[in-house]
């Protein structure tokens, strides 16, 4: 399996520009030629462009230093140097770009092919030829190229999806997102099966269609590092929509209400700011409890967080499946579905 990646650091430096050419003409029938020395080329700059093939930042993780081509110097004739050879960097749609030195977001790229210099070229060194003038009909006046900009950046990965699934391990996600997507996260009977983000691309029909992203299941503390942390929360920042996906099933310790609590707790204190997104309560496993048992527990809920829609769902069974999408869609239309536009 490919490793996922989703955040690396790199220094990029782009390429100095040519150095100017100091040369005069020296022909037989031209004894006063004049000054011929050509232009350096322009450095080579450093860019990064969007590929939707990627979905990790895994090809970058053996390669962490990238420089353009610096420019070849003029020469007689007038001849300018070639320009140095750009680089490109290829990263997932969803990237953030970070300075490390100026500690600040540089770009977010968001769509397909997008494309941002982080490393301008050096400019190009001047000949002699450009600084004759009327009284100055021999110059020996030359510039050097500029050197190109040199910059260390982070690079942050944050899936693009509308809806995010949330929730303890075991609580069902994985299974939610097989059964009304194309996604194929491992599902097994342990805690933390999922071990990386996955994306689901839902399709009610040709016209109604959303991405649904899965996380690594939260445990308590997640937020201060326990279990596999906090950090895949990112991917959910973009979300419009957060599934708080809690098993109905009850045994030993676990109770739905101290589940609720705890991923509530973990998300409001993310460094992620995800307390104000909008969260639905996906009640999953119904089949495992009878339905006097599970409408009780609907009410109570609904009692208790009365901002909150409730939805009961079976993967195993396939049961809520085709309505609670349907919800979840009207609602991104009713909210602007601002990631797909």
């Amino acid at each position: 399996m490919v490793n996922f990646i989703d955040e690396i650091e790199l220094y990029v430096e782009a390429g100095s520009g040519g150095a100017g050419c100091l040369s005069f003409r020296r022909e037989r029938c031209l004894p006063r030629g004049g000054p011929d020395g050509g232009d350096g080329g322009e450095g080579g700059s450093v860019y990064l462009e969007t590929d939707p093939q990627l979905n990790t930042l895994v090809d970058l993780k053996h390669q962490r230093h990238f420089k353009a081509g610096s420019g070849r110097p003029g020469s007689g004739q007038n001849k300018t140097g070639l320009n140095g050879e750009d680089c490109v960097i290829r990263v997932p749609i969803g990237t953030s770009v970070y300075d490390l030195d100026a500690n600040g977001l540089l770009v977010d790229l968001v769509r397909p092919g997008q494309r941002v210099c982080v490393a301008q070229g050096g400019a190009k060194g001047l000949g002699n030829t450009r600084f004759k003038t009327s009284r100055q009909r021999a110059p020996r006046t030359v510039t050097l190229g500029e050197a190109g900009v040199s910059r260390r950046l982070r690079l942050e990965l944050k899936l693009l999806a509308e809806v995010g699934l949330v929730g303890l391990p075991n609580a069902g996600k994985s299974s939610l997102i097989r059964a009304v997507s194309s996604a194929q996260p491992r599902v097994a009977d342990y805690p933390f099966t999922t071990t990386r983000p996955y994306l689901g691309q839902v399709c009610l029909d040709s016209e109604r269609q959303f991405v649904l992203a899965d996380i690594p299941g939260l445990i308590e503390g997640a937020s201060q590092g326990a279990g596999l942390g906090d950090r895949f929360l990112k991917h959910l920042s973009r979300c419009q929509v957060l599934l708080h996906v809690v098993s109905v099933y009850e045994s030993g310790d676990y109770t739905v209400q101290a589940a609720m609590d705890q991923v509530q707790t973990e998300l409001n204190e993310s460094r992620f700011d995800l307390k104000h997104k909008t969260r639905w309560i996906v009640l999953s496993k119904i089949d495992l409890i009878s339905e006097e048992d599970l409408q009780m527990l609907v009410q109570v809920i609904k009692k208790d967080r009365p901002e909150c829609q409730v939805f009961c769902i079976s993967s195993h069974a396939h049961k809520g499946l085709d309505a609670l999408c349907a919800s979840v869609y009207a609602g991104l239309i009713d909210a602007g579905r601002s990631i797909r536009s």
